[in-house]
């Protein structure tokens, strides 16, 4: 569901979102828990900005709540924010959390990326 902080409808099922998918959801919300954060308001930011090897890289913070043109997705119990300008980069991606031998995060998985770099933070749009 996507709903803009300033006017909070919920868009068409069919708009542009970005997704979370349950193990993204519940670090989202485990962090939000480890910060203090209330649940109800706060939520993960996510962005793009530039550099990185690649070009473009991802960013993201804990944030209390949504800003004013925000665009505001929640799945699983848990929000993530997008300013305008990145989600221009970022619509229909979706947010995984990975946890692996080798390491353990957030993976972006971008349907708009034409390049990433190796280690996944940086793309070229």
């Amino acid at each position: 569901m996507e709903t803009n902080a300033a006017n909070p409808i919920t868009q068409a099922p069919n708009a542009a979102v970005i997704h979370l998918t349950e193990r993204a959801a519940e670090r989202i919300r485990a962090l939000l828990v480890k910060e203090g954060v209330a649940a109800e308001a706060g939520g993960l930011r996510v962005g793009v900005q530039g550099g990185g090897c690649s070009g473009l890289s991802y960013a993201m913070r804990l944030d209390t709540q949504a800003r004013d043109r925000d665009k505001i997705f929640e799945e699983h119990g848990a929000r993530i924010f997008v300013d305008p300008k990145s989600f221009l980069y970022l619509s229909g991606t979706t947010l995984d959390y990975e946890v692996t031998v080798m390491r353990q995060g957030f993976v972006f998985q971008n349907p708009n990326a034409a390049r990433n770099c190796g280690c996944g933070s940086s793309f070229t749009a």
